[in-house]
């Protein structure tokens, strides 16, 4: 079953349970793929698809450490709930140690040295971990191997 098709399904369930607040963020990521699929001018892939949920768990997690700095606990709280669904649509996300490894082997492939050379390795790991792992998570991962 796809993440389109687990939306949709999903998207029902909450509206026969009344779950308002789980109708209001899928309702939201169907907006968005739609949009993707305009953008597009055919169908998203499944690729596309968590792109976009990709995408929209990045701005939820920016937006709580936005109201968390500015002291909104109650809007850090409601995009945390929505992050928490969101998530659940995402691939299963990437450990720590996944990570070194793919990492270390993109450090030997690239030839990377210095701490300048983190976008050759950036470049070299994302289409491997894309959609799977946090870009920042992954930039801290490869600043720390890069100086060490």
């Amino acid at each position: 079953m796809s993440v389109l098709d687990t939306l949709n399904s999903d998207l029902k369930d909450a509206m026969r349970a009344g779950d308002k607040a789980k109708l209001e963020v899928i309702r939201g990521l169907k907006s968005d793929i739609k949009y993707k699929e305009i953008e597009l001018k055919h169908p998203p892939t499944e690729e596309d698809v968590i792109a976009v949920l990709t995408l929209a768990a990045k701005k939820r997690r920016d937006s709580i450490e936005q109201f968390r700095a500015g002291g909104r606990e109650d809007l850090a709280t409601k995009e945390e709930s929505e992050l928490v669904i969101i998530s659940h649509y995402l691939p299963k996300q990437l450990s720590d140690d996944e990570l070194v490894g793919i990492v270390t082997a993109a450090i030997e492939a690239s030839g990377a040295k210095a701490p300048a050379d983190l976008g050759k390795v950036m470049k070299e790991v994302m289409p491997k971990v894309k959609g799977r792992a946090d870009g920042n998570r992954l930039r801290e991962i490869i600043a720390a191997k890069l100086a060490g």
